[in-house]
């Protein structure tokens, strides 16, 4: 009897602290690297059939259409699927210039000068930040050593991306 008492406080202990770990740490914190805020916040692919492809992510994998980038010929244009509050999946046609496949990561940063000046000082390449046009983005992009481009992305009040971040329910 006494095993089964110990065994049953430890486990009430344990329940315990992941309640109140729960309760008491943001769930932005479980990803914040402690380099600026760098998050994981998006992938950027190319797809072969846009309307196939869109298909399965809105209806296979129940992402909604955060909003799509305007083209003036009316053909399939970049867009932006949400997964969860934070995190998207940046659709777009694939061209004989942007082939098939995964064509970036984007990193969410609370402030892009700043991560462009840390990432500087600890020896990456990184061009100034720059407007994301119509997206009210914020970005820059530095490449990793094997060459996968890594978008820096801020997202201030009023970008399309902040806008469905807060609508998200």
């Amino acid at each position: 009897m006494r095993a089964i008492g110990v065994y049953l406080r430890g486990l009430t202990l344990f329940v315990a602290g992941i309640v109140v770990g729960i309760a008491m740490i943001p769930p932005s914190a479980a990803q914040d690297s402690g380099k600026g805020g760098l998050r994981l916040n998006h992938v950027g692919i190319a797809v072969k059939d846009f309307q196939e492809s869109l298909n399965f992510y809105t209806k296979v994998m129940g992402f909604r259409v955060a909003y799509a980038l305007p083209s003036p010929d009316g053909k399939p244009t970049t867009t932006f699927l949400q997964i969860s509050r934070d995190t998207f999946l940046e659709m777009a046609p694939a061209t004989a210039n942007l082939p098939a496949g995964i064509t970036h990561i984007g990193v969410l940063t609370d402030d892009a000068n700043a991560s462009v000046t840390q990432l500087r000082q600890a020896g990456a390449t990184v061009p100034d930040v720059r407007s994301g046009g119509g997206t009210g983005s914020r970005l820059s992009n530095v490449m990793d050593p094997e060459g996968i481009r890594l978008e820096l992305v801020e997202q201030p009040a009023g970008s399309l991306m902040r806008k469905a971040m807060e609508s998200w329910k």
